[in-house]
């Protein structure tokens, strides 16, 4: 179902949220609108009047009209099995949710009637961000499943794959923050990554990429980074290779270890405290990586050597030095993956003898000049002269040439 453009903001051309009106009387979501002012400038983005008055008045007419039509028209917009046996209503989803005495049966399924609204259908999903679900599912994820409740594997799947979904359609990110303000909540985030299924563990990865993303959840990540055991299940997660799933589930802990360590020095220093550089080091070298693009997990391992802990913490790892030579002419077309493996070596052999007879043991001058001939850029080609230059006194051969 179309949404009619009464109803779209002019510069995100996205539902609105929340529109607010200026004093030229044109009305925008107020995110954006927002941004545009943030950004300097002074007028209005559709009429381009000066603008003497930055003041947003809240549309709630406007809002009253969006939030009726979404309510008469969400049934309209998505076709659930059984459709005929249940009356459907997004506000008596929401008191099924909310209510006590909702059996865990009528809970789940509740929560999966939402889930198909957060992933089938744009007005189903503004509906749902208009009503107020995404912070109702945080609470139901992980606030309401604290004190010793353990939540349903199946509901906490649906609840954290609805999440997923809104959060990516303008839902409100700040609403994560609970995370922070609330220990069990965080506790019961720790408790899912333990003990949840593959899927859970993927999911739980993509919220934190989430939290990475939005400058309101950005110290979040980093707060969230502070959990030894979060990094405990991150680490577990990149070493087991034992079936497909945890395969998906090692990449997605590839991404959410990169912005955990991304987001504070701190967090580098206890991602390495808890084997972070072991556990990058055994994704690099798993059939993972050698079917597909390493360079997550590269400049992820990357940002760890910034450090000295780091450094010492891939000599010391038997197949550190190898995994990387691994990587030097192995990865993705552009080469971005050929770029971090060849900046780590660097940082790497620049301080440690043991680490430059290590690479030239692994290979890494073949590796070296194959690179020096491929169509890579002028970037990366530097690093490889450099790096060559750096290996001379520990190989025999002729470096001429290419120097």
């Amino acid at each position: 179902m179309s949404v009619p453009h009464l109803f779209r903001c002019p510069i995100s051309l996205e539902i609105f949220t929340d529109p607010v009106t200026l004093s030229t009387g044109q009305t925008y979501d107020r995110p954006s609108i927002e941004k545009w002012l943030a950004d300097g400038h002074r007028t209005c983005p559709v009429s381009m009047q000066r603008l003497a008055d930055t003041t947003l008045i809240p549309n709630q007419t406007l809002r009253h009209l969006i939030d009726q039509w979404l309510l008469a028209d969400c049934r309209e917009s998505v076709q659930f099995p059984h459709a005929a046996d249940f009356d459907f209503s997004v506000i008596a989803l929401r008191q099924e949710l909310l209510s006590p005495t909702t059996s865990p049966s009528a809970k789940l399924d509740a929560a999966r009637k939402v889930h198909v609204l957060s992933v089938e259908s744009d007005v189903g999903r503004a509906c749902l961000i208009q009503l107020g679900f995404f912070p109702l599912l945080l609470q139901l994820l992980f606030r309401d499943s604290g004190g010793g409740t353990v939540l349903d594997a199946e509901f906490a799947g649906v609840l954290l794959n609805s999440v997923l979904s809104l959060s990516v359609s303008g839902a409100p990110l700040d609403s994560l923050n609970m995370l922070k303000e609330e220990a069990a909540a965080l506790s019961t985030l720790v408790h899912l990554f333990d003990r949840g299924n593959a899927e859970i563990k993927i999911g739980l990865c993509h919220l934190l990429e989430v939290m990475a993303s939005s400058s309101a959840t950005r110290e979040l990540c980093s707060f969230v980074g502070q959990s030894p055991q979060v990094l405990q299940i991150l680490v577990s997660i990149l070493i087991d290779k034992s079936s497909t799933s945890t395969l998906k589930a090692s990449e997605a802990a590839v991404r959410a270890t990169a912005v955990l360590c991304s987001s504070s020095e701190g967090n580098r220093r206890r991602a390495i405290g808890q084997g972070a550089v072991d556990g990058l080091v055994a994704h690099l070298l798993s059939n993972c990586c050698a079917r597909r693009n390493a360079a997550p997990a590269l400049a992820a391992l990357e940002l760890l050597l910034e450090l000295e802990a780091g450094k010492k913490a891939l000599v010391e790892n038997p197949s550190g030095v190898r995994a990387l030579v691994k990587m030097v002419f192995r990865v993705s077309t552009g080469h971005e993956g050929s770029e971090h493996a060849l900046r780590s070596l660097l940082a790497v052999c620049g301080e440690s003898e043991g680490a430059r007879e290590a690479a030239v043991g692994a290979g890494v001058v073949t590796q070296l000049l194959l690179l020096l001939q491929s169509q890579c850029g002028a970037a990366v080609k530097a690093k490889a002269r450099a790096l060559l230059k750096m290996l001379r006194a520990s190989w025999n051969g002729e470096t001429k040439e290419v120097l």
